[in-house]
């Protein structure tokens, strides 16, 4: 069963994979192209929580992420931020950084924060056809 931020993040209409007890998910509003939130489906409110399995497991999904994400959004450099403030299950938010637009399907995504830290009130909220078009290039993409 999803944890409340896994549903707060679209699941199951945002999935891209699940490994172990990870999801990965595409983010509703973007602020970089291609913006995932990488959530653990558990009930830990802290890192330091989960089980040894939980690190194991999550290793290959970074790895996958960054490989998908370098194929489809060219980035530059990649930030994982967790933050955990607002929606307290274990997850954090993977974003492609780069210096110059990105365009997908006539739509511009500006990292509004490069070269400094991500700015996370600025992005572009995917509607339905966009984000499922998103979707399906991402898990195309995705191999672990």
């Amino acid at each position: 069963m999803p944890n409340a931020t896994a549903l707060k993040f679209g699941y199951p209409d945002t999935l891209i994979a699940e490994h172990g007890p990870w999801l990965v998910l595409l983010r509703p509003k973007q602020p970089t192209l291609g913006a995932l939130t990488i959530v653990n489906r558990g009930d830990e409110r802290a890192f330091g929580e989960l089980d040894v399995g939980a690190f194991v497991t999550l290793q290959p999904v970074i790895a996958a992420a960054e490989r998908m994400l370098r194929a489809f959004a060219h980035y530059e450099r990649i930030n994982h931020v967790m933050l955990m403030m607002v929606d307290p299950d274990v997850h954090f938010h993977v974003l492609p950084r780069y210096a110059e637009p990105r365009d997908f399907e006539d739509h511009v995504f500006a990292d509004a924060g490069w070269p400094g830290p991500p700015e996370l009130d600025s992005f572009v909220v995917l509607g339905e056809s966009l984000r499922d078009a998103m979707l399906a290039r991402l898990r195309a993409l995705w191999q672990i």
